[in-house]
């Protein structure tokens, strides 16, 4: 289930196109029409498959619509949805999780939603790390998230623990983190 949760979220967040896959512009993909694109692309999956797979994702990576006919990554994509987000009023604090050798960078240049359409935040220290721990060791940066919204900054709900900062090639939040060793 954890290959097909992987091949999920790449093709929902990053890649619909790999299968030729139909994506509206809030993120939904047809279930009948992504099931049978995987299919064609030797990947056997089915309804009670997805259904596992969204029922069980600790992060609440995917949702379905209300007649749950489509299927949609509730963040992280790469390329320009609209997830209808609702703006809210953040914790106080907020964590960044990444791997050590990306210190450095964000201490120069900021934290920066590089590729994504937000940086994603997490008022969680053990998503934190779990998230930094992908790629190397993992380190976590604590977001003066109470100063950042009186200062205009905009936060948004998305899935179970994940907190998303809109953020634009300008707005790296420098004066914001701290680096916690």
């Amino acid at each position: 289930m954890i290959k097909l949760s992987k091949k999920l979220c790449y093709i929902l967040r990053h890649n619909p196109a790999s299968i030729d896959l139909s994506i509206d512009k809030n993120g939904y993909a047809d279930i009948n029409e992504l099931i049978g694109k995987l299919r064609l692309h030797g990947v056997n999956i089915s309804k009670s498959n997805l259904a596992e797979i969204v029922a069980s994702d600790e992060k609440s990576r995917y949702s379905y619509n209300e007649d749950k006919t489509k299927i949609r990554a509730n963040y992280g994509h790469s390329f320009a949805v609209d997830l209808e987000f609702k703006a809210l009023c953040p914790p106080p604090v907020l964590y960044h999780g990444t791997a050590k050798r990306n210190v450095e960078s964000i201490l120069e240049n900021g934290l920066d939603k590089s590729s994504r359409n937000y940086v994603h935040l997490t008022d969680n220290i053990s998503s934190a790390l779990d998230v930094g721990g992908r790629y190397g060791k993992a380190v976590i940066f604590k977001i003066d998230a109470c100063r950042m919204f009186r200062k205009g900054y905009a936060f948004y709900k998305s899935g179970a623990v994940t907190i998303a900062l809109l953020g634009t090639d300008a707005d790296r939040i420098f004066e914001f983190i701290k680096y916690t060793k």
